[in-house]
């Protein structure tokens, strides 16, 4: 699955660059360059979503999602 977030990359007073995702809360970057602080907020990102996956899934049945295949 391949999703789009916002980025706001701003260049920051002491150097270097930061970057946030209003899309996500709390999901922030920063970097020496514009790449460092997109990969940088492209990390916080996912481990963000796999924090809110685990928390989701927390007590469930092992059984209680299956895996979809998509045809095409």
């Amino acid at each position: 699955m391949k999703a789009e977030f916002t980025a706001i990359i701003e260049a920051a007073p002491e150097g270097g660059f930061w970057a946030i995702c209003p899309e996500v809360p709390g999901a922030n970057g920063q970097g020496e360059t514009i790449d460092e602080a997109k990969a940088n907020l492209r990390q916080a990102i996912e481990l963000i979503l796999e924090d809110r996956k685990t928390d989701i899934l927390r007590g469930l049945p092992k059984d209680a999602i299956q895996d979809t295949v998509t045809i095409g």
